[in-house]
Parts: structure tokens; sequence; C-alpha cells
């Protein structure tokens, strides 16, 4: 290497050394002063009516609607013209039903049991049978409603096997 090259070099280095500094201070101003912002959002109070009073307080006594979880989606279409795919639209809607009712899981199960009385059954056929009825429930939640139907002695587990059956007809 020669001694142009190396001098070459050097301001090079050191030209990098300076963008990276002027980087690194542009970047901690930046950052100091979004974090001043959020300071300042934080310390607000509520919003102020035009008379200077803070505005009214929700009234303890109206009940609170909750709110639904929204649920969102993206199609992909194919275009005709040209063949690529692509996300064509955000569809933004409600839930569709409602919370399950509690100990509903332990009701539908207990009807199944009932129904196939007086034989035994295994999780795996009550997880088909309730899902034949539009019902998708996993395999924890029914282990989770055989023990309260258990605890309730309304089902019965037949000794150490992995089979099940209402107590009515035990």
């Amino acid at each position: 290497m020669q001694i142009s090259d190396m001098r070459a070099e050097n301001g090079r280095s050191r030209f990098q050394q300076q963008i990276e500094a002027i980087r690194r201070e542009a970047f901690e101003e930046g950052h100091a002063a979004a974090m001043k912002a959020v300071g300042e959002l934080a310390s607000r109070t509520a919003p102020q009516s035009h008379g200077g009073a803070a505005a009214p307080s929700r009234n303890q006594s109206e009940p609170r609607k909750a709110a639904s979880p929204l649920r969102t989606s993206t199609a992909v279409r194919r275009s005709p013209a040209d063949g690529r795919t692509r996300a064509v639209a955000r569809i933004t809607r409600r839930s569709r039903g409602r919370r399950a009712q509690r100990g509903a899981n332990a009701r539908m199960i207990q009807e199944v049991l009932k129904k196939a009385t007086p034989r035994a059954v295994r999780q795996a056929d009550i997880r088909n049978a309730l899902q034949k009825k539009g019902i998708a429930l996993t395999f924890p939640s029914i282990r989770h409603a055989l023990g309260q139907l258990e605890a309730r002695r309304a089902a019965k587990q037949v000794r150490n096997s992995r089979t099940w059956r209402s107590a009515a007809s035990a």
C-alpha cells in the first residue's frame, strides 16, 4: 500500500467516524425529545371543558357496556389480469357469539354421557359427539368439565381406565 492510499483510507475512516457520531447525536436528541413528549402527555389531566372546569365524571350508577373484541382478517385475491396475489381488504367485525355461560361445558358433556348410558365413553368420543353438534372443545376443557362432574357426583371414571360414564347409570 502506498502512502497516498493510506492517507485516503485514513480520511475515509475519519469521515465514517464523524458520520457515525452525528448519527448517534441525532438519535439521542430525537429520543430525548420523544421521551419529553411522552412525559408531557402522561402528566396531562382530564380534558377541560370551555368553562375551565374538569369534565364531568361518569355516574357510577350508569351501567357500563362491555366492549366486544374486534376481529380482523385479510383477504387474499388473485388478480385475473396478471395472476399476482395481493392482500385486498382488511375486514373488521365484532365477534360472532357471546361468551358461553358458566358451567356450560359440563352440562354439554353430561348430556353426552347420559345419551351413552350405560356404555362408558372416552374423552375423544365426547369430543367427537360435541363436534357433531358444532361445538369445539379442547381436551383440557373436557377433562376439567369431567372433574367438575365427578366432584358433583354426576359422572364417574371407570376404575383406572380413561373412560367415563354418567353416575346415574352406575
